[in-house]
Parts: C-alpha cells; sequence; structure tokens
C-alpha cells in the first residue's frame, strides 16, 4: 500500500482590513472550539473567551495579517494574527483592562497578538508564518523586544519559536473556570 501523501499548499498573506473582520471573528470562534479541545475542558474553553476575539485597533493599525490559500478551486482564510504597538497585551475589543496606548519602541516591547489558526489547516506552518510576520515588522519599527499573552494550548509553539515565560497569571472566569495567561517574551535583536 502506497503512502499516501498529503497536498501542499501555498499560503498568502495579507493586512487585514475592517470588511475583513467578520470572517476573522469566524476564524477565531471554529479555531477556540476546536483547538483547544486537547487542552481546556469545555468550561475553561468557555472563560478563555473572556480574553480572546477581535480587536479592530490591531486591523485599524495595520498590524493584523490574514493568511490565505486557494483550496478546491477557491481563496480561503486559514489563519490569522498579527502584532501590536500598544500597549495591550492580549483580548479583544471587549476584554477588560486595556490600554491602548502607544508603546515605545525604545523602551517598550511590542506584542504578537491574536493567533489563531482554523482547525482544518493545524500543524501546517501557519502558526510559525504569522510569528515572523509579526517579529519582522515589529523589528521594522524598531522595537527590540516582543511580548505576547498566551493561551496553555499556544504554548509549546511559543516555546519553540525562542519565547521565555516571565508570568503565568491564573484569573476565575465568569463560570468560575480558570484562564490561564501565560507572559512570554523574546529578543528581536
Amino acid at each position: 500500500m502506497a503512502d499516501q501523501q498529503e497536498p501542499s499548499f501555498v499560503f498568502t498573506h495579507r493586512v487585514a482590513q475592517a470588511a475583513d473582520t467578520e470572517s476573522i471573528r469566524q476564524l477565531m470562534q471554529a479555531s477556540i472550539a476546536e483547538n483547544m479541545k486537547a487542552f481546556l475542558s469545555a468550561s475553561e474553553i468557555e472563560a478563555a473567551k473572556e480574553t480572546m476575539g477581535v480587536d479592530k485597533t490591531l486591523i485599524e493599525d495595520g498590524t493584523y495579517f490574514l493568511i490565505e490559500t486557494v483550496h478546491e478551486g477557491r481563496l480561503v482564510l486559514v489563519g490569522c494574527g498579527g502584532w501590536g504597538k500598544r500597549k495591550t497585551l492580549y483580548g479583544g475589543d471587549h476584554t477588560v483592562g486595556r490600554d491602548d496606548s502607544l508603546s515605545s519602541p525604545s523602551t517598550d516591547a511590542a506584542r504578537i497578538r491574536a493567533m489563531y489558526t482554523h482547525p482544518q489547516w493545524t500543524r501546517k506552518g501557519i502558526g510559525t508564518l504569522l510569528l515572523e510576520l509579526g517579529e519582522e515588522a515589529a523589528r521594522k519599527a524598531g522595537f527590540m523586544t516582543i511580548e505576547l499573552g498566551s493561551t496553555v494550548p499556544g504554548e509549546p509553539l511559543y516555546r519553540v519559536r525562542g519565547y521565555v515565560e516571565v508570568d503565568r497569571k491564573v484569573d476565575t472566569a465568569a463560570n468560575g473556570s480558570e484562564n490561564t495567561v501565560i507572559k512570554m517574551v523574546k529578543p528581536l535583536i
């Protein structure tokens, strides 16, 4: 029996526009619902939603990327994520405690933000591509350090890509479940 070889896909990227917001939201919801199941219980996934979602500021700043590919003759969104030049470390428009003031490249870190991969497209390098795009853009903007707020499912990828944990915050969500955010940092120089 011959080995079944998975087809290879060419991934392209572009900067997200306001018109992409609903497609981004749908991809995020699918990613949260499916990709976290191996790491978190259903109630922990619901708790994580308090700190996850669309951040329109990233789209307005032009720092949010969409990863697309052609599949079965049509262009499909397979991943999204970006970098932030504002002090907010993680979260969507609804997240409590945001600080949307601008970061200074000479004293503050840039942020990797809101990375999601469609469940049918995991383990194909999309997360790594998003990290590379965000890191390079932040480097070009003059930032020397980059940090992120990772979920438990995201932590293995970030560790492999050179991020180091500096803090772990566990909050109790509205549903009573724990929501863990891991602050991780990486030098860009």
